[in-house]
Formats: structure tokens, sequence, C-alpha cells
């Protein structure tokens, strides 16, 4: 069970640094407040592969080495916490779907696989960019154009990025769960005796 503990700690910390490298990458810039990128896929990954506790960890270091790399905009500490801890912990919901996935791929229906993960996608950005929506209106209403609210500022320009996000994601994870599903399915113990015993 330890030996179990401590693998997932490690592929959410390797989960986590990749993270940080995709987010390196040049992003889809729409504007200041809207960019889309490909960096949540490694967190997806992680949160399919050992469920929401593990992808929850993964999104809380790479929220953390995001502010320890200087890569962080941060107005107020509650600010911080709300976007950079919270949020990007919130994306690991998307695990939630793991039993699911992980059910699918092991009874060889790739195709019931991709669309499960494509929900858990769009599930785990729709709530790490709740949080987003929440600290755009709260923390940064000055951005806002002078004849829009803060509010609906935020939702437009934290909608648009989630769903791009999530869009660019879910093709870049279906792609992976069909070509590589071993990224993603775990194997079993049990697996490994049945294997043996063919």
């Amino acid at each position: 069970m330890k030996h179990t503990r401590l693998i997932v700690l490690l592929e959410a910390s390797l989960m986590a640094a990749f993270a940080v490298i995709l987010d390196m990458l040049p992003s889809i810039k729409l504007s200041p407040s809207i960019s889309i990128s490909i960096a949540m896929v490694p967190i997806f990954l992680l949160s399919y592969r050992r469920g929401w506790k593990a992808g929850l960890t993964g999104g809380f270091l790479w929220g953390i080495l995001q502010i320890a790399l200087g890569d962080a905009w941060i107005a107020t500490p509650v600010q911080m916490v709300i976007e950079y801890f919270i949020a990007f912990a919130f994306i690991g919901f998307a695990g939630m779907f793991a039993g699911k996935i992980q059910g699918s791929l092991g009874d060889s229906r790739r195709s019931k696989a991709i669309l499960w993960v494509v929900i858990a996608t769009f599930v785990g950005s729709l709530a790490r960019y709740f949080w987003h929506f929440i600290a755009g209106f709260v923390f940064f209403a000055e951005y806002a154009p002078d004849d829009m609210s803060p509010l609906l500022f935020s939702f437009i320009a934290n909608g648009i990025t989630m769903l791009g996000s999530a869009l660019l994601c879910s093709i870049v994870l279906a792609i992976i769960t069909n070509i590589a599903p071993r990224l993603i399915k775990v194997r079993t113990h049990q697996h490994d005796i049945s294997r043996k015993a063919s």
C-alpha cells in the first residue's frame, strides 16, 4: 500500500512538472485575458490513471510550481490561493470518471473510453475555470471594458478559455486514448496473473 502511494505521488510530481513544461509552449492567445493551451493534459492523464485524489494532488503541485517559478499573476494572497492552489487542484475532479475510463479500456471498448475521456476533460476544465471566473470578477474588475460588467467580462474571458482548452485537451487525450491507451490504463496485479496464466 505504501509502495503504491509513493508511486502515485511520484507520478503526480512528474505530471505537474510536465504540465509546467507544456505551459511554457506557445499557446493560442485570443487576448491578454484569453489563453488556450494543452497544459492540463498531464493532470488529466494522472486523474484518469489514478483517480481524483491523485489528480487533485497533481494539480495542486502544478499550482505551487507556477508560483515557485514566478509564472503566477498574483494580486492578493487570497487570489493566489483561489487561482493557483484551489483552481489548479480542481482539475483533478476529472478523475471522478477514472472508473468508467478504466473499465471501458479493460473491456477493450476504446470508443466508449474516448467518450468518457472527453466528458471528464470538460468536467475538470469547468471545475478549474469556475474558480478563475470567481477570481476574475472579484480581483480583476478593473480589466473589464468600461461598458461591460466585471461579472460578464470574467464569464466571457474564462468561458472562452475553458471551452477552448477543454476542446484542445480533449482532442489530444482522445488521440492518446486511441493510439496509446497504456498511458491511461493501470495494470493491476490480477491482470498480470491472468496474462501469465494464459
